[in-house]
């Protein structure tokens, strides 16, 4: 490997300058428009949200473990059940005489004795499968903070934009108020994400 894969093309001090400007344009305008606590306060929830997306993650792979594991536990006694089923009909077929089909009616009786405890285990490891189902109540209550987090933060960045647009574009002028929750019979307002790449491809981004 060379050199010059190694460390990045020195940048050009007049684009250096030009890019220090525009952050500094940036930063006095967010200060000015008062948005730059907003968005320092959204940018600082960031983080939190990579550890709720990685704690959904845990949640679901725990659950999914644990289904896994009651079907491993469930699916043997229910074989069981079956195989022992038709081995005791085949036998008592094929059964010959008195004797041998007393002989059989008492591995029946203790076959049927048997059940409940296997439906009992059985049952059991249903029950565990349904209760891994409570992360969803958990996961769900992130997921729907995140989203609030992420539409927050375009409403934010879809506002900043609006009110710094160059004055002589006043085809928008009726977006000064940013998205918002529904449209009431407006037309003059951004609802979904539809009209927010709508708008950004009118304002030429």
């Amino acid at each position: 490997m060379n050199d010059e894969s190694q460390h990045p093309a020195p940048v050009n001090e007049s684009s250096y300058n030009e890019l220090g400007h525009l952050i500094r344009q940036l930063h006095d305008t967010l200060r000015e428009l008062g948005c730059d606590e907003v968005i320092q306060n959204l940018v600082g929830e960031l983080p939190d949200t990579q550890d709720r997306l990685s704690y959904i993650a845990q949640l679901t792979e725990q659950a999914a473990q644990r289904v896994i594991n009651a079907v491993e536990k469930a699916q043997p006694l229910q074989e069981k059940m079956e195989t022992d089923a038709l081995g005791l009909a085949e036998e008592w077929r094929n059964a010959q005489g008195n004797g041998e089909r007393q002989r059989i009616g008492e591995k029946m009786h203790a076959f049927l004795t048997g059940i409940p405890t296997l439906t009992r285990e059985t049952s059991s490891q249903l029950t565990e499968i349904l209760m891994a189902q409570d992360f969803q109540d958990l996961t769900g209550q992130v997921i729907k903070k995140i989203s609030q987090l992420t539409r927050e933060l375009e409403h934010q960045l879809v506002h900043i934009l609006l009110i710094s647009k160059p004055a002589d574009d006043s085809k928008n002028d009726g977006l000064l108020n940013g998205p918002v929750v529904k449209k009431d019979g407006r037309t003059d307002i951004v609802n979904g994400q539809e009209e927010v790449d709508d708008l950004l491809t009118s304002l030429g981004f």
